[in-house]
């Protein structure tokens, strides 16, 4: 049943909790995810991602939560403002927050046209949720998401991808998973780097192909760059305008240019309608 009383103190250990899971330690030691935000957690249960706490300011509801609140399936435990603002990750929230086991991903068998997003190493969860939002928009079979940067299952990179992380495969791999997983489905890789010799627009990207991309500031690691290269994989650059002070892209932009450029050519080549 739903508590008759928020809880106001920003002592209770229900709060002290909610707060530790915001760092990644504490979601790893319980292995569970924080969903903050109505279009956040309605995408993850149509995914079927199921919230096994809630927790609930009505006044500070969007007319979208007070929607969703009753469609939650279970009842919340109701918090003061000042209470949810401490366990909130940000600056107007709209008054629902989930706490539900972490997904476990299996990665699919990939069909034909299918395009797998590589990510080794982003630090930064707004790109990372950029990303998985694009990918998701642009139809990627799944996201690999290599080492210990950003985790794509955090509050933030759950934010920044508008719930998308919960729309397609997203699993978290070491180097050695993905090369195994991208060699038995076929992929031929594309290691997005600025010294590769082929302008993207140029590369062949139809088929089944795995766009490779590193941090803004190291690139992709020389696995990737080097030994990664299989299926006929290759290196793309995307070029810069000569004089402009620009030597790189932010990654999810580079990621953005990469995803459409492959729904173009698969467009033209008739892959996709």
């Amino acid at each position: 049943m739903t508590r008759a009383d928020p809880i106001t103190s920003l002592q209770n250990p229900q709060i002290k909790r909610l707060v530790r899971l915001h760092a990644r330690r504490g979601r790893e030691q319980e292995g569970v995810i924080l969903i903050e935000g109505t279009r956040e957690l309605s995408r993850a249960l149509a995914a079927g991602v199921q919230p096994t706490e809630v927790f609930s300011c009505p006044e500070l509801h969007s007319p979208e939560a007070a929607e969703v609140a009753p469609l939650l399936p279970t009842a919340p435990t109701l918090l003061s403002p000042a209470a949810f603002a401490k366990v909130s990750g940000r600056e107007h929230p709209d008054g629902l927050l989930g706490v539900a086991p972490r997904p476990v991903t299996a990665l699919p068998g990939l069909p034909g046209d299918a395009v797998v997003v590589v990510l080794d190493g982003l630090e930064k969860p707004g790109n990372v949720g950029a990303i998985l939002r694009t990918a998701d928009a642009s139809g990627a079979a799944a996201v690999l998401v290599l080492g210990r940067g950003a985790d794509p299952y955090g509050p933030n990179v759950i934010r920044a991808s508008q719930g998308s992380v919960f729309a397609l495969p997203v699993a978290a791999l070491d180097e050695h998973e993905a090369h195994a997983y991208l060699a038995a489905q076929g992929c031929v890789t594309v290691a997005c780097t600025p010294d590769a010799p082929t302008v993207y627009w140029d590369a062949p990207l139809t088929g089944r192909v795995a766009l490779l991309l590193g941090t803004e500031h190291g690139g992709l690691p020389p696995h990737w760059r080097n030994g990664g290269h299989y299926n006929g994989g290759l290196s793309v650059r995307i070029p810069m305008q000569p004089g402009s002070g620009a030597d790189s892209l932010n990654v999810s932009t580079a990621a953005a240019l990469m995803l459409f450029e492959v729904v173009r050519q698969r467009r033209v080549s008739g892959e996709n309608p």
